[in-house]
């Protein structure tokens, strides 16, 4: 695929304007010294313990993700247009959120299918007149951009469930600071350590009302998960406990942890799992990961979760599509970021389509995650194809379909040398009495050629992204 948009130069030989100074730099470098501070990198996150366990790895191995040293930069100009716009989704997601739980009046009028969205099964019934605080519930949200054509962003999908990947994005910057120091004196790059006192920030004001001084926890299914390395970092970053659910109980729809001092009450949960194991009393019976009777705590408005129970269903990819109907819907006002073109193979014209050029679409479950569940038509056999055809013909309402971007490419070092590569964004937009973020996200590299697929559970890496400050 030679028709993609490269990040750094603008034809075979011309570096773009904001590439020009680090490109400079980058033809200056040694091969051999370059290849030392990859070593370097890797030995130090090794002994920091930045891993992620990949999902049906046999032997149940912990791999460090790989990282590259080329930086992911943009210019603060782009940037700009890019907070606005996630600013402007992450809002009417929340007003869905809200809605869908309350009054359900974009379901009254006829936008969104009842169907869609009260048989999905992320949509959580417990939750419906249940108020949260300010109305928030996706408090963290990571929204995975893509450039592609000439240049535009595009949404991929917008997760607000538990998305993960901010520890990266910050040991990322605190590595090539210190690996690379000159080209932090040289560049005006906008810093994002700040995040953790950000989302510190953001968690307590989602704190009960009546609570001024609100004890914050974050909370994990514990060290076998594979973003446990994020549970603990953040939790030591922001000053607060690390606890699974078997160190809190409620009493009196009131949410204690328990400590040597003896149980002390929790405000906000910071929780990283799934809602079917947060509550075995609401949900699933057998979860051991979960608090009994939390439920009853959020509902008696005596604890807040971030992110609240029932926001999977606005991160669903069958509701991806209207998404831009949301914003038009809640705000009045016209969608700034686009969505990737979609079929939902539940509409019979859109499966026809889809079963008739599987070989160039993308096919995506509307419950996958990770990278599962997915077909990258130019990228399979043939035999792939048929299995595939047989799923979505079994269960058409499963699946939707998108073109086959041609996701931009930023130089990247490989064995073979430099070579462009496919990336992604993923800003994290907190939630709270105002939307903010750190300027740049998670850029994540697909390390094999002509590879689409940037996941790190499919063995993608992570490069350091770089706003540049005017």
């Amino acid at each position: 695929m030679s028709n993609f948009f490269d990040e750094m130069y603008s034809s075979t030989a011309i570096v773009r304007p904001h590439y020009h100074e680090f490109g400079h730099w980058l033809a200056q470098q040694a091969s051999h010294v370059i290849e030392q501070k990859r070593a370097e990198a890797e030995l130090i996150f090794r002994r920091v313990g930045i891993t992620f366990a990949v999902n049906g790895d046999n032997e149940g191995k912990e791999r460090l993700i790989p990282f590259d040293i080329i930086p992911r930069i943009i210019h603060a100009d782009e940037w700009a247009q890019l907070q606005v716009g996630l600013v402007q989704r992450v809002t009417a997601l929340n007003m869905f959120l809200h809605d869908i739980y309350h009054e359900q009046n974009i379901l009254k009028a006829g936008i969104i299918p009842s169907e869609q969205i009260l048989q999905n099964a992320q949509y959580r019934p417990a939750m419906q007149g249940i108020n949260v605080a300010a109305d928030i519930y996706a408090h963290i949200a990571g929204v995975d951009i893509v450039r592609a054509g000439k240049g535009e962003f595009y949404v991929l999908e917008d997760n607000l469930r538990v998305p993960s990947g901010v520890s990266y994005m910050l040991e990322n910057r605190k590595m090539m600071m210190r690996l690379f120091p000159d080209l932090f004196a040289s560049h005006r790059i906008a810093p994002v350590e700040h995040y953790p006192d950000l989302l510190l920030e953001n968690l307590r004001s989602a704190a009960p009302q009546g609570i001024s001084d609100p004890t914050v926890v974050v909370m994990t299914p514990g060290m076998y998960n594979s973003a446990y390395f994020e549970h603990a970092f953040l939790a030591q970053q922001m000053g607060v406990t690390l606890v699974q659910g078997k160190d809190m109980f409620v009493d009196d729809n009131t949410v204690f942890m328990r400590t040597t001092r003896g149980p002390r009450r929790v405000d906000v949960i910071y929780r990283r799992i799934d809602d079917d194991y947060l509550d075995p009393q609401a949900f699933r019976p057998d979860s051991t990961l979960g608090v009994p009777n939390l439920l009853s705590a959020v509902r008696a408005g005596r604890v807040s979760l971030a992110n609240a129970i029932g926001t999977g269903v606005a991160d669903d990819k069958s509701v991806y599509p209207f998404v831009p109907d949301m914003i038009r819907f809640y705000l009045s006002e016209e969608p700034i970021l686009n969505n990737v073109p979609t079929y939902q193979c539940r509409k019979k014209e859109d499966l026809a389509y889809t079963l008739a050029n599987l070989s160039q679409l993308v096919v995506k479950e509307v419950h996958g995650a990770g990278g599962y569940g997915m077909l990258v038509g130019p990228a399979s056999a043939q035999a792939e194809i048929e299995a595939f055809r047989q799923r979505i013909l079994a269960k058409p309402d499963g699946y939707i379909a998108q073109p086959t971007l041609a996701l931009s490419a930023c130089p990247t070092y490989v064995e073979s040398g430099i070579a462009p590569r496919h990336i992604d964004l993923r800003p994290f937009v907190l939630s709270g009495k105002t939307v903010s973020m750190v300027p740049g996200g998670l850029t994540r590299v697909a390390l094999q050629e002509g590879s689409l697929v940037v996941n790190s559970s499919q063995g993608g890496g992570t490069k350091d992204t770089w706003i540049l400050e005017k």
